[in-house]
């Protein structure tokens, strides 16, 4: 642990007021269990009920998600293409190469489609493995193909059950974490259940299933367990050289399943850099070996005010509420469970030790004179609880800034607080500042506030979580059912489809079919492809559209009412908004406009279209429409 030291005059015979305190502390903890003596044995008890309840509470926490799942779309009874349509969005398309690994007639074959694969972007040929961190759904895929399982559990369990399996290791390391930062178990236990019990605001496995940070974010909590556990001074070499392997493991299983890793990774290089800058690493560990992301960064300097954009990329992103603030009612939620109460708690008197520390080492460095005026206390902090102090407030900034980004504070958070709330550092400099410490007080504090509030979670939520168990509902999307068996019934197999990134995708997975474009934006030119396929929805000629999706080799293209009289988003964030804009056009509706914007020369397509005028007949025949979507056949004539 970093300290303040006294002075080199001290006498050999004097002892420091803080080593006597830690000598009671450990002399009182000890006496603890009256019906053990023995110091190893109490410590292998603890460690295996520890362990034990570890294990327990993320096995629960599985299959709790896994049974919400179930009750809320009952998973088990609908059809095939049901269970498929409900993984929307991008999930949908990640998945549909885990089923098209397991359709293909050889492992050798399977892997042939899909690094020469030319049906994700139409008239393109694509290394998927290369373009997006599908490595999850090749390695399951080969999982099911070889082991004899087929007879007992279908693919798509066996896939939803291993995301449900991440999440028992995901909360067993944030178990961990906890517990190695504090030194009992029982904060581990408080951190799990503040999991779960803001489950809202933790996690979204249970209806978004095959999300990338749904497979990275295990991965991530283990890295940061590892590595709190590696920054602990004094380890043996067999531990160190264990646990730098399980750092590498996880950070490369990390990076292989989540696209934005290396904006965490870069995070923290930052946190290390922070803590080897004001000198709160220990010595044998500050070594380190160290424009498709574009819209990115147009996302962020228009979201941190470096000047408006018209790109349609970075409004995109600015428009989505997944992107925008946090909003202020997660903290109520938080509040509500008393996890941000102890957060903030916790978080003041850590900053508060980490910037006494700092201005020790800045002023003083290797001075043995830093105890000089700093009172009648030493203050420390050790190297791990530094670096979880960082990464928390690193968490937070992005959370506050991104909401899609709040999963990764939440669920530190929750490790954070409980790591304090049971820690006898905090309580010690907590009770020494308020003139009331005593060794006594210490292990009253952080055994007593942490059991009190597990009673009082177990008592407000425990009915409610039994009420969410027994609540039985069903999927139920008729129109989307409706268009993918027209689609397979109705359409050649090597048919070209175009609409919106969103449904194109559950088109892929439910069909087969070739796609124009797609959800996975991580890519310059499907960006600029996916802008000109959204040209169904803003004021263009009907043969400029026809050309557009043409020069794609679209045979179909599906237009959706939700989108084209959308109503969801505020006007100069509906899609047809940040179309006009993009193409210079000014927006409907009351409102005002930027002075330079002109009025289009052309009616909105998705609308006109719909009026079969022989400019739009020319080019697009309607061959499907239900409440929901409208399907046109492109002519092939020019």
């Amino acid at each position: 642990m970093i300290s303040i030291r006294q002075r080199k005059g001290i006498q050999t015979t004097e002892v420091s007021e803080d080593y006597v305190a830690q000598e009671e502390n450990v002399k009182l903890e000890n006496k603890l269990p009256s019906s053990c003596t023995n110091r190893r044995l109490w410590t292998i008890l603890s460690f295996t009920i520890g362990g034990t309840v570890a294990l327990c509470i993320g096995l629960l926490t599985s299959v709790y998600l896994a049974t919400l799942h179930e009750n809320d779309l009952w998973f088990s009874n609908i059809k095939e293409v049901e269970r498929e349509i409900s993984f929307r969005t991008e999930c949908g398309l990640y998945y549909s190469y885990y089923k098209q690994m397991l359709q293909a007639p050889t492992l050798m074959q399977g892997f042939h489609g899909l690094i020469y694969d030319n049906k994700t972007e139409s008239m393109r040929t694509v290394n998927l493995l290369q373009r997006m961190n599908i490595y999850q759904e090749v390695f399951l895929s080969i999982l099911y193909r070889v082991l004899p399982i087929q007879k007992y559990i279908e693919p798509v369990y066996f896939y939803i059950y291993t995301l449900f399996g991440l999440q028992a290791i995901y909360v067993t390391a944030l178990y961990i974490t906890s517990w190695l930062l504090s030194g009992t178990w029982l904060s581990g236990l408080l951190a799990a259940f503040w999991y779960v019990t803001n489950r809202i605001d933790t996690t979204r496995v249970e209806f978004t299933i095959p999300l990338r940070e749904n497979w990275a974010l295990p991965f991530f909590a283990i890295q940061i367990a590892a590595i709190t556990y590696f920054l602990r001074p004094n380890l043996q070499p067999l531990s160190q050289r264990l646990t730098l392997l399980a750092i590498f493991i996880s950070t490369f299983l990390f990076s292989l399943t989540w696209q934005f890793n290396q904006f965490m990774m870069l995070m923290q290089a930052l946190v290390l850099f922070i803590l080897d800058s004001l000198d709160m690493l220990p010595a044998v560990k500050k070594i380190l070996n160290l424009k498709s992301d574009e819209h990115i960064f147009k996302f962020l300097k228009a979201k941190f005010g470096f000047g408006a954009t018209r790109d349609f990329d970075a409004n995109l992103y600015l428009c989505e509420e997944a992107f925008g603030l946090l909003p202020f009612n997660t903290f109520e939620r938080l509040s509500d469970t008393l996890l941000f109460y102890a957060y903030i708690f916790v978080l003041s008197i850590t900053v508060i030790a980490a910037l006494a520390v700092a201005f020790r080492n800045l002023s003083y460095s290797t001075n043995q004179q830093s105890m000089y005026k700093m009172g009648e206390y030493t203050i420390g902090l050790k190297p791990e609880t530094a670096y979880n102090l960082i990464h928390t407030i690193l968490f937070g900034f992005l959370a506050l800034s991104t909401m899609r980004m709040k999963y990764l504070w939440t669920s530190h958070m929750c490790v954070f607080a409980s790591f304090g709330l049971c820690s006898p550092e905090i309580w010690e400099l907590l009770l020494k500042l308020i003139h009331l410490y005593n060794p006594k007080r210490i292990c009253i504090m952080r055994y007593s506030i942490p059991i009190l509030i597990l009673l009082y979670l177990c008592y407000k939520f425990w009915p409610g979580m039994m009420d969410e168990l027994s609540e039985l509902r069903e999927f139920y999307d008729p129109d989307t059912v409706e268009l993918m068996n027209w689609i397979n019934s109705n359409t050649p197999r090597k048919a070209v489809f175009a609409g919106s990134m969103q449904l194109l995708a559950g088109v892929k997975l439910c069909t087969g079919r070739t796609l124009t474009n797609h959800p996975h934006y991580e890519d310059s030119s499907l960006r600029e492809r996916t802008k000109a396929v959204y040209q169904i929805y803003a004021k263009r000629a009907p043969e400029e559209v026809h050309a557009l999706l043409r020069s794609f080799g679209t045979d179909y293209v599906i237009l959706e009412d939700s989108i084209c009289y959308e109503r969801r988003h505020r006007r100069g964030c509906r899609l047809r908004d940040l179309l006009d804009i993009a193409n210079g056009h000014m927006m409907d509706g009351p409102g005002e406009n930027d002075p330079d914007l002109k009025l289009a020369g052309h009616p909105r397509f998705c609308e006109e279209i719909k009026r079969n005028l022989p400019p739009y007949t020319a080019y697009f025949t309607r061959v499907f429409q239900n409440k929901t979507f409208h399907v046109y056949k492109l002519s092939r004539n020019k």
